[in-house]
Formats: structure tokens, C-alpha cells, sequence
């Protein structure tokens, strides 16, 4: 096991028993399934779930977060997916989502990266290994990965930009973990990069989304667009998508911003060397803290009114926590969801 490392904390902006307080208020939604609903009575999808986990993980509640991952253990169906939403009764949406199905390798990593537990990393090889191989089954020739399939199977006829990078974020990573647990994995490398180099050169593939904030932010964040290109690509979209001393909007023509989406923006700038942005983002983003330590959703500017009413949600905590703790480097996984060099030993797939 690894030694235990400090809670994050950012000068003048958030201290260690704020994100303490901020992790805790996660860990009370928590179901006795394991599951942690976006907030009280509401649903669960994968991808949030794990970022919660993440979350708790860096909090230093490893125990919470082993039960969230065993809960996606326990639902993961046979052929490696999950459904796209879960309430506490069981299914609520059945089609499948394959960037929150890819998610699991970065969940399962981040875990092994914190407690240095490799009875966990072996124990969960099987599940992350089903998941991506069902996610690399819906790679299209130019690269792309199609968004979603119905329930009944049958792929939707597009892919997302947001979700393909965030996917290509979590083959890098999978391909880590599979070389650390000593499998081969071939088809693994190439479908990264056939991917990486569809963000980076073919946009045309995928669906448009440009008003969304995440499809201008997700392919610096995820490592995909880099340097003075990754650089260009947010200071072109300054203007549009930020609200000075608010946040991120989170779709461009709504006075809407949102703290998730505004710490994600906080990773995206730190990967191009952007600190001082990225700490601003950060102050920002507080505007949505309550004084339990929890998260409200967003906030209407210049109203300053929280929206959805009274939603204080376990994600936004989340990225919270996440987000601190990439900018002053407590956890032994800080770097892992910004720093281009953090599985190093797989770059090739990005820059290939």
C-alpha cells in the first residue's frame, strides 16, 4: 500500500477541511449498493459515478470508494457494458454509452495510483478489460467512436467529439493498466491512435456540438490537442464560453455556468501550461458552494441565481475535488488527468 498523502488545498482559494467537507458531502449520498446518485432521490450514470469515486478516493475515503466500485462491478453486464442510467430500484435508461463505459479503465487506475493495492488492480483487470474491448467494437474506419448503441444493440449513427476524447483519455490509460498486470493487448495501441489522430485532424467526423462548452475544452484536456495548438483552441473559445468572474457557460448562448464543467476547463488549461488561468477558473468556481461543503449545479449570471433550483450535485463536488487537486499536486494521481507525461510509458498513442 502506498503511504497516505495530504488532502489538496489551494491558496486563498479552497483549504484541506473545505475539501474534506466537500468529499463527506459525497459519501452521504452514497446508497448502501455502493451507488452514488447524482444527488438525493436522483439517477447514477457510470461516468459520474467513478468520478465520484475518484473523488473519494482523493479524500481519503478508500472504503467508500471501493464499495462504488464494487457496485459497478456488481452491474456490469456480461459483455462488458453498463446502461447509461441507474436509479436506486435498478435500470432507468437502457441504451449503453460508450464513453461512460471506457471511463472504468481511468476509475480503476486512479484507485491502483492512490492505495498502491494491486489486489484490487487484478481483481478489476476483467471488468476493464470486457468494457473496452465492447467500446473498441464501435471504432469506425476513419477512427471515430460511435456515441452510443440502442438498447436493443444497433449503434447510433454518429460519434461525439467530447466522448471520443474523453475515450481516448481512458485507452491510454487502459493500456497502462494492461501493461502493468503483464497482458497484451495489440488491437489496444492502434485504435488509440487511429482515434487521437481523427480529434486532432478529422473534426468533420463527428457530430456538431459547437455551442457545448466540453466540445471545445475536451480534446486539450484530454491530452489529444497540445502545446500552441491546444493553446489557440481555448483562447479562441475564451470569449464565447467564459463569464468573467462566473465560469464556464455550458452551452454558448446561455448566461448558465456550471462548476464541473468550469474545473474541467481548470485541467484543460493546466495541460497547455495555462496555471494562472486555471487558478482563476478555479476561484470562480466556488460561487457554487454551499456552506455544508456540497455543490450547487450552476448558477444564472448575472442573477446569480442557482440553476436547476436548489440541485446540489455529487459530480460537481466531485470535480471539485479533482480539480484542487490536480492544481497544487497532494495525491500520488494529481497529474493523471491533465499531465501529458502521466502513463508516459504509452504517449506514442497521442503523438503518433
Amino acid at each position: 500500500m502506498r503511504p497516505e498523502f495530504e488532502l489538496p488545498a489551494v491558496d486563498g482559494i479552497v483549504t484541506a477541511d473545505q475539501i474534506r467537507a466537500t468529499g463527506q458531502s459525497i459519501a452521504e449520498l452514497q446508497l448502501l449498493s455502493g451507488q452514488i446518485p447524482w444527488f438525493s432521490g436522483g439517477h447514477c450514470d457510470p461516468w459520474n459515478h467513478i468520478e465520484t469515486a475518484m473523488a473519494l478516493d482523493v479524500v481519503g475515503l478508500h472504503n467508500e470508494a471501493v464499495a462504488a466500485y464494487g457496485w459497478l462491478r456488481d452491474v456490469q453486464l456480461p459483455d462488458g457494458s453498463w446502461y447509461q442510467y441507474y436509479n436506486n430500484d435498478g435500470v432507468e435508461q437502457d441504451k449503453f454509452d460508450a464513453n461512460t463505459i471506457a471511463y472504468i479503465a481511468t476509475g480503476i487506475w486512479h484507485h491502483w495510483l492512490l492505495t498502491g493495492d494491486r489486489e484490487f488492480l487484478n481483481a478489476y483487470w476483467q471488468v476493464v478489460d470486457r468494457a473496452i474491448n465492447w467500446v473498441l467494437a464501435l471504432q469506425r474506419p476513419a477512427g471515430d467512436i460511435v456515441w452510443a448503441r440502442h438498447s436493443d444493440g444497433t449503434p447510433f449513427s454518429f460519434s461525439l467529439l467530447t466522448g471520443s476524447s474523453s475515450i481516448c483519455h481512458s485507452l491510454k490509460i487502459a493500456i497502462a493498466l494492461a501493461d502493468e498486470l503483464g497482458h497484451d493487448r495489440p488491437a489496444w495501441r492502434p485504435a488509440a491512435a487511429r482515434l487521437a489522430a481523427c480529434i486532432r485532424d478529422n473534426e468533420a467526423a463527428f457530430a456538431p456540438k459547437k455551442r457545448w462548452a466540453m466540445d471545445w475544452y475536451y480534446p486539450v484536456m484530454t491530452g489529444v490537442v497540445r502545446g500552441q495548438a491546444g493553446i489557440d483552441r481555448l483562447q479562441a473559445g475564451e470569449d464565447t464560453f467564459i463569464i468573467k468572474g462566473a465560469g464556464v457557460r455550458c452551452v454558448a448562448n446561455q448566461d448558465w455556468v456550471t462548476s464541473a464543467e468550469t474545473c474541467e476547463a481548470v485541467l484543460a488549461f493546466l495541460a497547455v501550461g495555462q496555471t494562472e488561468r486555471a487558478l482563476e477558473l478555479f476561484d470562480w468556481a466556488q460561487c457554487n458552494r454551499d456552506v455544508d461543503g456540497s455543490y450547487f449545479t450552476g448558477m444564472v449570471f448575472p442573477q446569480r441565481v442557482n440553476f436547476p433550483g436548489g440541485e446540489r450535485s455529487a459530480y460537481t463536488a466531485a470535480a471539485i475535488v479533482l480539480a484542487a487537486d490536480a492544481l497544487c499536486g497532494a495525491s500520488p494521481a494529481s497529474r493523471l488527468l491533465w499531465a501529458h507525461d502521466a502513463v508516459a510509458e504509452v504517449e506514442a498513442v497521442f503523438v503518433n
